[in-house]
């Protein structure tokens, strides 16, 4: 999982952002919201040489895992926090945690040990 706080949630920084942050990932797919800040998922889309769906209208469970980490991110950012009192270490510090924290949907393993794994597959053939 990489975290990063932005400025505003307008669609170019959010595609910037988005394609910055995971262009070293083997991303399989991305399943958006519907929010105004994905309107460039097709540069997304491209960038990433990836599979973007969209959520339905309020059937948040069909991101069940992202609303999940979500909620896991929020227990140390809550909404009342403005974000640009956060510095980059401070969320360097959230991402760290919650990647090493075992989760029931990994079969309670880490997300990083689960990346390692399918990174020794990949190379190990």
């Amino acid at each position: 999982m990489k975290i990063k706080a932005l400025p505003n949630r307008k669609a170019p920084l959010v595609t910037q952002t988005c394609i910055e942050l995971l262009k070293d990932e083997q991303v399989q797919s991305i399943t958006f919201d519907n929010g105004k800040e994905f309107a460039l998922h097709e540069q997304i889309e491209q960038g990433l040489n990836t599979d973007i769906y969209f959520a339905k209208p309020y059937h948040s469970w069909e991101r069940g895992t992202n609303e999940n980490t979500n909620k896991l991110i929020r227990q140390f950012l809550p909404k009342s926090i403005r974000l640009d009192t956060i510095d980059d270490e401070q969320i360097q510090q959230i991402e760290a945690y919650l990647n090493n924290k075992p989760r029931k949907v990994l079969g309670f393993r880490t997300p990083l040990e689960v990346k390692s794994d399918f990174w020794c597959v990949a190379v190990g053939g």
